[in-house]
């Protein structure tokens, strides 16, 4: 997917829209609607698509000062599109587990789980993060509750077969598994071992 630099998308929208204003003093409004327009159609892809998608790809590459950094470019998760939104929560939850903040990555995994997800890859992403979290706090009911709804997803089973594999052996060992040290939680978020994450749509 094309994307523009987020520095360069700032001064393209400074740009755009105060030399629309200079034009309108000076040849006229209708000289200077079409520059005005496109400033004001580059501020709202950058209010509505955020720095996610290349937050992602820092995410993906592990390196999380750089991803929080760009992360915190986002105007507010609040005016972001459904699909970023959740990617934002995601992200800002992966951040956290990796840190070992379990609590604040539960809080955002469950924001994104209460957004209308485009497809069941993005839903299976979290679920997965979040079984994560009640094993690793010995929550093995609710892990359990979790996989069967995770199970039930029409997810790519490519993308995710390693993580399954991870989960499946982990399930059947749950009297013995005491916490989920035992387990990589950077295999866990990276579905199928790759990294990458379903394509934002």
């Amino acid at each position: 997917m094309f994307t523009i630099n987020i520095y360069l998308k700032f001064f393209l929208i400074a740009l755009f829209l105060i030399g629309g204003v200079v034009l309108a003093f000076t040849v006229g409004f209708w000289y200077a609607l079409p520059v005005i327009l496109i400033g004001l159609g580059v501020l709202a892809s950058y209010i509505l698509l955020g720095t996610i998608q290349s937050a992602a790809q820092m995410m993906q590459t592990m390196d999380f000062d750089a991803c929080e950094r760009r992360l915190n470019l986002t105007l507010s998760p609040n005016y972001l599109y459904v699909t970023n939104r959740a990617y934002y929560f995601l992200i800002k939850g992966s951040m956290d587990m990796q840190r070992e903040r379990v609590v604040e990555a539960e809080h955002w995994f469950n924001k994104a789980l209460a957004l209308k997800l485009p497809t069941d890859n993005e839903r299976a992403m979290i679920l997965i993060q979040m079984i994560n979290i009640h094993i690793q706090k010995n929550r093995w009911t609710q892990a359990n509750n979790t996989y069967r709804e995770f199970k039930k997803l029409n997810y790519s089973k490519d993308l995710f077969k390693d993580q399954v594999k991870m989960i499946d052996q982990v399930m059947s060992q749950q009297g013995k598994v005491k916490s989920m040290g035992q387990v990589d939680q950077r295999m866990m978020f990276r579905p199928g071992g790759k990294r990458r994450m379903p394509r934002m749509r």
